[in-house]
């Protein structure tokens, strides 16, 4: 038998059709940054709202048949397969079977899968008695419903939305964070509601007619204490009248309390749910610009180049910054770039990321380029480096790029004083305040050149200047008109807007 569990769980392993596709049911049901989890949850919530619709109807009218085996039968259907792979994606047995085997072979003793089997089981059927799986379960009982009664279970679809509405489940987390204070209040509540009860009943007692058990004095407590007062039970006597008053001052003072309580938790969390909400706006975007610190040289960049990104986020670990930012007009949230958790919640499987680390410190840019790279090689990192002597460890920790402002800084300074021509020049264009720009064509977006001389492009036809080829990490100035263009060659030229839109029309047949 223990072969033939550890088999089972090789082959398994092995199988690159049974990994990629639970790891995509998982990732489906799991993962809200999966482009198709939305798709998923609105047909979901849109089974939910039409069986109860169904249910509401059939009340006072006949349901046609092809609607009730819709809901009886299509419905349930649905939430029993969802039901399925929701179990089958909480725990990986397979792995663990596997561990165990490695782990016994590696210390020499006795291989034992059914202990492992049994722990996975187990856990499974821990899931199964959550809250959220037992919802899910009963969703489904409306397929055998016989009885008219049993149609009451149609209701737990209704809880099964708190799944996939995400605005319940932060109402419901927020809660959660003041379960001790509301367990007190909760525990006062009915304290007082018990008291303010029995105290009636032994008064009222033989004097009001409405009162004739325990419950309807508990009954009275709890609607008087609650401001509600619908009037079918009042007191008669004078002490009985004095303990409404004492309930009616205590009900204010609850309500107030745990009126305190919520809003106090709205409040904490009110940022938090704020910045979730801006993180979940730019992964919906195929590529965004992360901009990690909010210091000079960012306000230099987004006054300059801002309104030409419209998918963006400031990170920025000072909360006084952070506010400016967002004084300013910018996105921002208060989060530490460098810390993995941070990253890892943008999407970074489906989306083109750019990281710029503009932060003063050097040694905190390295470790968000190293925070960045770890998560994904497809981030690209453009990191600030202050000291030349760190250059050679942002390139170890995987920059992409790397910007040296002092000693750009420094070289203009030493070009306005001496060649003070070209040093406007160079300015004009750098700024955008001249006719004339510097700007890159990408081969690959214009396939046609491809393959193709220098020679034979159509600069001169477009009015353009071409200055080199970026090959690589290798930039070639001026090459030789015999140099033939490559997939990934960045052709680097020079000459008015309108010219670069012409010359990339020649070579995809569509302006820019």
């Amino acid at each position: 038998m223990n072969q033939i569990l550890l088999s089972i769980a090789l082959f398994l392993r092995a199988s690159i059709r049974y990994k990629s596709s639970k790891n995509f049911i998982r990732d489906i049901l799991t993962n809200s940054n999966n482009p198709y989890k939305k798709y998923v949850d609105i047909t979901i919530i849109f089974l939910i709202v039409t069986s109860i619709f169904i249910l509401i109807y059939e009340v006072k009218h006949p349901v046609p048949k092809w609607l009730y085996i819709y809901d009886v039968y299509f419905v349930s259907f649905v939430f029993s397969i969802e039901y399925i792979l929701r179990l089958w994606v909480y725990n990986n047995i397979t792995e663990s079977i596997i561990k165990e085997h490695k782990e016994a072979h590696f210390l020499g003793r006795k291989f034992t899968p059914m202990k492992v089997f049994k722990d996975g089981l187990l856990e499974k059927l821990k899931y199964i008695f959550t809250p959220s799986a037992l919802i899910d379960l009963l969703a489904i009982f409306p397929a055998y419903r016989p009885l008219r009664v049993l149609r009451i279970f149609v209701l737990f679809r209704v809880l099964k939305l708190l799944r996939y509405t995400k605005s319940i489940n932060q109402f419901t987390e927020v809660l959660s964070n003041k379960k001790f204070e509301l367990l007190t209040l909760l525990f006062l509540l009915f304290f007082i509601v018990m008291t303010a009860g029995i105290a009636i009943y032994v008064l009222e007692e033989g004097f009001n007619q409405n009162i004739n058990t325990l419950f309807d004095a508990l009954y009275w407590a709890l609607v008087t204490m609650s401001t509600v007062g619908y009037g079918d039970i009042s007191p008669v006597t004078q002490e009985g009248r004095i303990i409404s008053i004492l309930v009616i001052i205590s009900g204010i003072a609850m309500i107030s309390f745990a009126t305190s309580v919520i809003v106090s938790a709205f409040s904490e969390k009110l940022s938090e749910l704020k910045e979730n909400r801006i993180i979940e706006q730019v992964n919906k975007s195929k590529s965004f610009l992360l901009v990690c610190g909010y210091g000079q040289m960012s306000k230099m960049f987004f006054r300059q180049y801002g309104a030409e990104y419209d998918n963006y986020i400031i990170l920025e670990i000072s909360k006084e910054r952070m506010e400016q930012a967002r004084k300013d007009g910018y996105d921002a949230i208060h989060e530490d770039a460098s810390r993995y958790e941070t990253l890892s919640k943008f999407n970074t499987d489906h989306c083109d990321i750019t990281v710029l680390c503009l932060t003063s410190s050097d040694v905190e840019n390295i470790y968000i380029t190293l925070n960045a790279k770890s998560i994904s090689s497809n981030i690209k990192v453009i990191a600030r480096a202050n000291d030349f002597n760190m250059v050679s460890k942002f390139e170890h920790a995987g920059a992409n790029h790397i910007l040296m402002p002092n000693r750009v800084v420094n070289s203009m300074i030493h070009t306005a004083i001496t060649k003070p021509t070209m040093y406007k020049a160079i300015h004009a264009i750098l700024t955008g305040k001249s006719i004339a720009r510097v700007d890159e064509i990408r081969a690959y977006e214009c396939e046609i050149m491809i393959g193709k001389t220098i020679q034979y492009l159509e600069f001169k036809k477009a009015k353009l200047l071409f200055m080199g080829i970026q090959r690589g990490s290798t930039f070639m100035f001026n090459p030789s008109r015999n140099e033939v263009v490559q997939y990934g060659d960045i052709l680097l030229v020079m000459g008015r807007e309108i010219s670069l839109k012409y010359f990339i029309s020649l070579y995809n047949g569509v302006s820019e």
